[in-house]
């Protein structure tokens, strides 16, 4: 894992905006991995700007969402399909029909995970995948026990995760308790990954799955199998780890290679 530690949120996403775009100019047809929930806003609201003020084309570009709540309706205001569509799709010039989030309102959901698997494998796999971390280290909605070589599949949320996504729906007793979601298998096939995360509720959960064991009791961990993942953090969220030192050296020596520095 390569760690960067930014001073705050805002310097967090603009440094994975900066990835994304960089990946979409050199592929114009890029498959990208989309993430839900408040941690990415800020990197969506940079991929917007970038748009809008510096023509990042997104017109040949293919997203993939992790997850989706059962039982919600496209239009639902709390549905990740909703999400999506106000605060990227309609703001950029993506085709819509390129755009798939799980249907949390399908009939057979073994089939439809599947069938989710399969566009993607058709698409030629996800080139980057975005993800955010639950309290519990979770990935996606790979809540603490599930299996490191998941795949896409019905699954029942923690009641932590209930309680920490009750803010969205107003009382615990509104939240979906079933979700649809990307396997951490799905995920550790992606050709790249972004973590982000921001906020000292998050410290915990990033020093277990950086520093700790590998463990499906904290799924994000399984991305140390992973080849290439990128964490981006801020301040708060890195506090808990022990080998900060290292990460900033690290950076240090790529902008000194990227600078021309070392030769």
């Amino acid at each position: 894992m390569r760690v960067i530690i930014e001073s705050s949120a805002e310097h967090g996403s603009q440094r994975a905006a900066a990835i994304v775009a960089q990946l979409v100019r050199k592929k114009p047809r890029a498959i990208l991995g989309l993430a839900t929930g408040g941690t990415p806003l800020k990197l969506y609201q940079e991929l917007i700007r970038m748009h809008q003020g510096e023509g990042l084309d997104f017109s040949r570009v293919t997203s993939f969402n992790l997850d989706e709540y059962v039982g919600l309706p496209p239009t639902h205001p709390q549905s990740y399909r909703h999400f999506m569509t106000e605060n990227l799709f309609r703001h950029i010039n993506i085709d819509i029909r390129n755009t798939h989030v799980p249907d949390g309102r399908a009939l057979d959901y073994e089939t439809y995970g599947s069938q989710y698997e399969a566009m993607i494998d058709e698409a030629g796999g996800i080139d980057l995948q975005i993800l955010g971390i639950g309290r519990d280290g979770h990935i996606a909605f790979n809540e603490p026990g599930s299996s490191l070589g998941s795949r896409t599949r019905l699954k029942t949320l923690a009641p932590e995760t209930i309680r920490d996504n009750a803010r969205f729906f107003g009382t615990e007793e509104d939240v979906p308790r079933l979700a649809i979601t990307m396997g951490v298998g799905t995920i550790l096939e992606s050709k790249k990954c972004i973590l982000l995360a921001f906020g000292k509720e998050k410290a915990e959960a990033i020093a277990a799955t950086v520093e700790g064991p590998v463990t499906a009791q904290v799924t994000g961990s399984a991305l140390q199998f992973h080849r290439d993942v990128v964490v981006i953090l801020d301040e708060e969220s890195a506090s808990q780890l022990q080998r900060r030192s290292y990460y900033d050296e690290v950076e240090e020596a790529h902008r000194r290679l990227q600078s021309g520095e070392v030769k």
